[in-house]
């Protein structure tokens, strides 16, 4: 609710300081928007896939309008390269009917703005101003809608400021050509062209996506997902304006990491209460049932918070009578590796705080973990980081270069235990939708200050180590209501909730709304839903009958109720819960529900 407060009421702001500016507008400043208000067709106008059609109703004012349709993984973005003076003032405003609506400016060299509105059956004025860089000539102005919604329109749209204009300007560049797109990891693109005459910059176009500024004839795309085909097209830039798009070049990213392989296609993931007993009872580890392929052992605890110091050790038998001894655990364990299965040291929990906050701690991590997987002979990690493990300091807003020492640390000390271990090594991550999902409003302590730093702190570790990632299974559970992308909150403990979550990490998400900076969507081989087993596991028990309908929404697009996912996901690779433990205390219901869905 905050961030479209504050979105749309600075956009209510903006209008008002701008009517209220007092006199005319100098004589110098000038409309610099070609076409605004599409009378002359799609003229001057560049809408990504095809999705931008100008219609004769309904209309703002005038004979057309824009309407542009998202489809799949492409927004319906169309933009305008506009010729601007440098160091000046400029006001964008658009006329906008429809769901969810986005005006935005790029390239402006100082700070890039963009405003939203849900508006749908009724024009509403957006208004946004921003201020070019010392040396900026030319900026990106842009419309777009959300994934999977309607088609929005867009209508009489405006620049207004300083004419950069006058006889001698030089003319826009031509077009691109011999644009080549190479596939270099499971989330990188090459991209190369040949130079342009006359151009001082290039943009690089892929729908969806904002538009990326170059000054060189090539470029690496990355954060991509894997096993995706990517198209790119590039348009060339001057003081006078951007050419045409080339032609597109399409590329396919590898099938990538996901560090472990050797999961079935549909895996049960379990943790199990290794080191207590918690109420539910103490299962041996050769008791664990064959259903379970991934047996997460909890918890390995730091000697305190900031000391990264991670020990482990099996529950004492004045708590759990039945424990087997050390020799015997680990022959059960090597048991169950020899059946297929993975088991795995589970680092935090509820209780188990761990901040990396120095490069000190993050070694003694390393140490320490690395440690505990050779003792027991383990094929990996599971990062259930909670509380106050994980928050962002202020000014780190952007979750692809991550500045906070507790996240950079986590990621570097991960990345030397991968390098460790090598390609057999399994990662999994069970963080709380809080540190994930609820990133799609709020990100950190915000551009203003004043929020939780810990809103969407997962978001740049999971985003760094998404190669490496085997397993994400968000806790579907024990959680506020989240707003999914239909921009709708969502509360857990049925179906709706799992499936919207869900939804979120196979389709990505603009992180705090901002369109520059959209966390990618994962694989849905490396995506789990995570749930407590039973009503005594924790808050937001779903009954098996909803579990199957979220299952059935999210791999066949039956039983989706209203919420509509922006895909259809077979591949997703199954279930998480807490616990192996609590699933025994309850007979067994959540694993066999599993089995029977999967055909285990």
């Amino acid at each position: 609710m905050r961030r479209t407060w504050s979105l749309l009421t600075a956009a209510a702001l903006a209008t008002a300081a701008f009517l209220a500016a007092g006199p005319p507008a100098a004589a110098a400043d000038a409309d610099l928007v070609r076409n605004g208000g599409f009378e002359a067709g799609l003229d001057g106008w560049s809408c990504s896939a095809g999705s931008g059609a100008v219609v004769t109703t309904p209309v703002h004012s005038g004979g057309s309008a824009l309407r542009a349709t998202p489809a799949g993984q492409d927004n319906a973005r169309c933009s305008q390269s506009v010729t601007v003076k440098p160091d000046s003032s400029y006001t964008l405003a658009a006329w906008v009917q429809g769901a969810y609506v986005y005006l935005g400016a790029s390239g402006t060299g100082t700070t890039d703005v963009s405003a939203w509105t849900q508006t749908p059956g009724a024009w509403k004025q957006l208004t946004i101003t921003f201020r070019t860089g010392p040396s900026t000539t030319s900026v990106a102005v842009y419309t777009h809608g959300w994934y999977g919604q309607p088609a929005h329109l867009t209508d009489d749209l405006t620049l207004i400021g300083p004419d950069p204009g006058g006889p001698g300007q030089p003319q826009p560049p031509a077009a691109p050509t011999g644009l080549t797109a190479t596939a270099t990891s499971s989330s990188s693109v090459s991209l190369n062209w040949t130079a342009v005459p006359g151009a001082t910059s290039y943009t690089v176009h892929r729908d969806g996506a904002a538009p990326l500024s170059v000054t060189s004839t090539s470029t690496a795309v990355t954060g991509l997902a894997a096993s995706t085909t990517y198209t790119f097209r590039v348009s060339a830039v001057n003081a006078a304006g951007e050419s045409p798009q080339s032609a597109p070049a399409s590329a396919t990213t590898t099938a990538g990491g996901g560090g472990g392989g050797g999961l079935p296609a549909h895996a049960l993931v379990g943790y199990l209460h290794a080191s207590f007993a918690n109420g539910s009872g103490y299962v041996r580890m050769a008791d664990v049932p064959d259903s379970w392929d991934v047996v997460n052992l909890v918890f390995g605890e730091p000697t305190s918070v900031t000391s990264g110091d991670i020990r482990f050790r099996l529950c004492p038998v004045a708590e759990c009578p039945n424990v087997e001894s050390p020799a015997e655990f680990k022959a059960a364990i090597k048991a169950k590796q020899a059946a297929g299965k993975k088991v795995l040291i589970s680092i935090g929990g509820q209780n188990g705080q761990v901040q990396l906050s120095t490069t000190a701690a993050r070694d003694t991590f390393v140490s320490s973990v690395g440690k505990i997987i050779d003792e027991y002979g383990l094929d990996g990690l599971d990062i259930d980081f909670e509380g106050h493990s994980l928050s962002l300091a202020t000014g780190d807003t952007d979750f692809r270069a991550p500045t906070t020492p507790v996240v950079v640390n986590l990621i570097s000390a991960v990345k030397t235990l991968k390098a460790k271990y090598g390609a057999g090594f399994v990662l999994t991550m069970a963080p709380e939708t809080f540190f994930v999902q609820l990133g799609y409003q709020y990100y950190g302590s915000g551009p203003w200050g004043g929020q939780d730093p810990r809103a969407g702190a997962y978001l740049p570790v999971i985003h760094a180590l998404r190669d490496d990632l085997t397993l994400l299974h968000v806790q579907d559970y024990n959680s506020g209501p989240i707003m999914g992308l239909d921009n709708q909150y969502h509360s857990m403990g049925g179906a709706d909730f799992h499936i919207a979550m869900t939804d979120m990490l196979l389709t990505g998400f603009p992180v705090a709304g901002n369109t520059a900076r959209v966390f990618p969507a994962l694989r849905p081989d490396q995506v789990a839903i995570g749930l407590p087993a039973t009503t005594n596991a924790g808050n937001g028990h779903t009954p098996p009958a909803e579990v199957n309908k979220a299952l059935n929404c999210l791999t066949r697009k039956t039983d989706c109720g209203s919420y509509q996912t922006h895909g259809t996901w077979p591949a997703l690779r199954g279930l998480m819960t807490w616990s192996i433990n609590w699933d025994r205390f309850g007979g067994w219901e959540f694993s066999r529900n599993f089995d029977a869905y999967f055909g285990g």
